[in-house]
């Protein structure tokens, strides 16, 4: 369900202007745990059909925000937390999904498991933070 109010923020890549926007998801399972799981999405324009989607699911050692952490930061235990709001994060993320062959230019819906895009992201002190 999209929440009401959310923006689209412009980034440019090159030649291309795309839009990114967070969100948060959950799938229910049996009894009280929700796997959370934050959500990075990008995309050529409002009007286009395809998009690029990084997402940052809960497990062992992986840390989203679940009312803990404050919403759009993501990090592993032990290491730095990664702030989803920062565009050098964003510009990063999307360097490496056009590295693994996304194509902004297309209609498809890629979805990429944004925990293995994270060190290509840079140190903590770099464009993370």
């Amino acid at each position: 369900m999209a929440r009401s109010g959310r923006r689209s923020r412009r980034l440019v890549v090159g030649t291309e202007e795309l839009w990114w926007f967070l969100g948060h998801r959950h799938r229910e399972s049996e009894g009280p745990p929700v796997d959370c799981c934050e959500l990075l999405t990008v995309r050529r324009r409002a009007d286009h059909g395809g998009r690029l989607v990084v997402a940052f699911p809960a497990g062992p050692g992986r840390l989203v925000p679940d009312g803990f952490l404050p919403g759009g930061t993501v990090g592993l235990l032990g290491g730095e937390p990664v702030n989803l709001h920062r565009p050098g994060v964003v510009r990063a993320l999307v360097d490496a999904a056009l590295a693994r062959g996304w194509d902004p230019g297309s209609r498809a819906v890629l979805e990429l498991d944004g925990w293995g895009l994270l060190p290509t992201t840079g140190r903590p002190d770099g464009p993370t933070r």
